[in-house]
């Protein structure tokens, strides 16, 4: 039997902060990495790696560097909130084309999703439950409605051509915190570099849903699928609460909705939106 470590790995958006270290993460545990982007590797290429620039929008070309591939880690696209115009391309055809990659190949996918597909649910307080992963989306962007459109391609893709994907709605992956928020969204570089290396290894996934995040005392999300690649966060945002923990937007949009920042941009509501979607109740 073929081993994850005896096929390649497919990672685009290698260029972004992200791609960069789990090239470089991953390189270091032995694993074949066909790297590719937009915009040239900033880096020098870890030993056993390739790097092709290439354009999401390019089936032809993906379809190409996905040949033989055991996994593809799919970190590319428009990675902030843009205009929807800006996003339809990466972020849209771009995931069709992977998904056709990953089902001609055999290949399983894993999807940097994001907090945004669900930045529009409430943040909890108090005794409240925290949000589990089989919850409503809720995109607070268009960007965010970009990780919900992905997130159900793969939900697609495993249904009709048994394709099998885990779908990561990474939080904030900063080398620490840098505010309030954070505290309970951050997701290190190491534990996202382990989530990736137990994706691979996972001898199945089916469609899952994993939080990106650590191992933090005040996370905003409960249960996921984690226990289906055997992922456990190892560090915590904990320690930078003193550092951190009193630094707030000021903004009461951005401090009462899970995604933060980009909830507030171009918000024009007299009042929040209920927290039931269909309720007409202000």
């Amino acid at each position: 039997m073929t081993t994850p470590q005896q096929k390649p790995i497919l990672l685009t958006g290698a260029s972004g902060n992200l791609g960069r270290v789990l090239a470089r993460e991953l390189a270091a545990q032995g694993y074949t990495l066909r790297l590719t982007d937009l915009t040239p590797f900033p880096d020098d290429l870890p030993p056993g790696a390739t790097f092709t620039k290439a354009d999401l929008n390019d089936g032809v070309t993906i379809l190409q560097l996905a040949e033989g591939c055991h996994s593809i880690l799919h970190f590319g696209g428009a990675s902030v909130d843009l205009p929807f115009e800006v996003v339809l391309g990466p972020n849209l055809r771009g995931m069709y084309h992977v998904y056709e990659a990953a089902r001609r190949e055999g290949a399983r996918v894993l999807f940097a999703s994001s907090n945004h597909s669900i930045g529009f649910h409430e943040r909890p307080t108090g005794n409240e439950a925290k949000l589990d992963a089989d919850c409503a989306f809720r995109p607070d962007s268009f960007y965010g409605l970009s990780k919900a459109y992905g997130e159900l391609m793969g939900r697609l893709y495993w249904d009709k051509h048994g394709v099998e994907n885990l779908n990561v709605r990474i939080g904030s992956s900063f080398p620490e915190p840098i505010d309030a928020r954070m505290l309970s969204t951050w997701l290190s570089f190491q534990d996202l570099a382990r989530l990736c290396a137990a994706f691979i290894e996972a001898p199945k996934v089916g469609h899952a849903v994993v939080w990106g995040a650590s191992k933090n005392a005040t996370t905003f999300w409960g249960a996921d699928h984690r226990d289906r690649i055997g992922w456990e966060p190892q560090d915590s945002s904990d320690a930078f609460q003193d550092k951190v923990g009193n630094i707030f937007s000021g903004n009461p949009v951005v401090e009462r909705y899970q995604g933060g920042g980009y909830t507030g941009n171009s918000y024009s509501r007299s009042q929040p939106s209920p927290r039931d979607a269909f309720d007409l109740d202000e």
